[in-house]
């Protein structure tokens, strides 16, 4: 009971109100990122309509596509950098409706054809927020409508109430039937690629993010560190305690590891008791000291109703201006695991790819193993 009372503790601590915990905050990142292709054509669709309508309701709504636009690249920026990136990624949101809003009492208030515009945003609202975040959202959207009209010509309001109605009622309804396809996609997704057991990433998602992460280092020059982590001699446990100590281990120790981990670093369950971190823009010495401080959560913590455990790590990265190839670094970071093992366990061993020592264990000079992607195998019992 004591254990449960601290995990609830600490998912509160790394909650939001956008944001239930860590788990929330990675999807949303993850959604963000499948949600961002979709927003720059948005912007092109809504940039030709300006165009196209600009003999008619002038050219000033044109003038508020770039600042809009650069919101939402500050927040892109702003997200790998922030430990709530929620919050950016909600205030680009909403200076995106006002400057929706803006264009719309410039261009003629309720009169303006782009006054439904403002119903747009909303529909990714509950792919990316909490509820709270949405009903924000909406709040938010339906003040801009009221704002506009009344601002403009409130006496033309009085007068036609559905030139007001009508566009909130749209950003309502919007909301609520997107709140559940939303939703009902997520979970759909969730049970595809989220290992029930511990909540953490499988290899299915595994095998979708890795092209991604190829893609991304080819544009961005950043490095990327890989960390494999497997517990020592887990098999003992189970024989020992049963499966259901051996379940309870594996639990507490995947939420110890996200514990550790910034809001868009990357943890997977690959195998039985083995565990692999994927680091963006982390370089081989940041990822071993991160996997060094993995070691020491694991080992200085009750885990599984008190079992001592321990558990190893090997740590390969990408350089700096390369392109991220998985299976080399996997490979890098595998046969420093495998030295980790072979050497005492219970330590961290860093890929002999320069000078940077093991960390809590001595230095060794073994060969790193061939280069070979293991990402359909497992160990047990190591």
């Amino acid at each position: 009971m004591e254990r449960d009372g601290s995990h609830s503790a600490e998912q509160q601590a790394s909650s939001s109100w956008l944001c239930r915990g860590d788990f929330d905050r990675r999807r949303t990142l993850d959604m963000d990122e499948r949600v961002r292709p979709a927003r720059q054509r948005v912007f092109g669709v809504l940039g030709l309509a300006l165009v196209l309508l600009g003999p008619w309701v002038g050219w000033w709504p044109l003038l508020f596509l770039p600042p809009a636009a650069a919101f939402f690249a500050t927040a892109d920026r702003l997200k790998s950098r922030v430990t709530r990136p929620e919050y950016p990624m909600f205030a680009a949101f909403v200076a995106c409706q006002l400057t929706i809003a803006g264009a719309v009492a410039l261009a003629g208030g309720t009169h303006a054809p782009g006054i439904s515009w403002l119903a747009i945003a909303p529909i990714v609202l509950s792919s990316r927020f909490s509820m709270r975040g949405v009903i924000a959202g909406v709040l938010i959207t339906i003040s801009l409508v009221l704002a506009v009209a009344f601002g403009v010509d409130a006496h033309e309001v009085f007068r036609e109430p559905g030139l007001v109605v009508i566009p909130f009622t749209l950003v309502i309804c919007v909301a609520v039937l997107s709140t559940p396809l939303m939703r009902s996609d997520i979970q759909h997704r969730s049970d595809a690629v989220i290992d029930q057991l511990t909540g953490m990433l499988n290899r299915k998602a595994l095998r979708a993010r890795v092209d991604e992460l190829a893609q991304q280092s080819e544009v961005t020059g950043e490095p990327i560190g890989v960390i494999v982590g497997d517990l020592d001699r887990f098999k003992r446990i189970n024989d020992t305690h049963g499966h259901a100590a051996g379940d309870a281990v594996l639990k507490d120790v995947a939420y110890l590891l996200r514990k550790q981990l910034r809001a868009f670093d990357l943890a997977y369950r690959i195998g039985g008791e083995e565990f692999l971190i994927v680091l963006p823009g982390s370089d081989l010495k940041r990822s071993a000291e991160l996997a060094e401080r993995l070691r020491h959560a694991v080992s200085t913590n009750k885990v599984g109703g008190g079992a001592p455990v321990t558990m190893s790590f090997g740590v390969g990265a990408s350089g700096r201006g390369e392109t991220f190839g998985y299976e080399a670094v996997f490979a890098m970071a595998d046969a420093a695991l495998y030295r980790a093992k072979r050497t005492g366990r219970d330590q961290v061993c860093v890929a002999e790819k320069g000078a940077i020592p093991a960390l809590g264990a001595p230095a060794t000079s073994s060969p790193a193993m061939a280069v070979l992607s293991r990402l359909q195998g497992s160990r047990t019992g190591a």
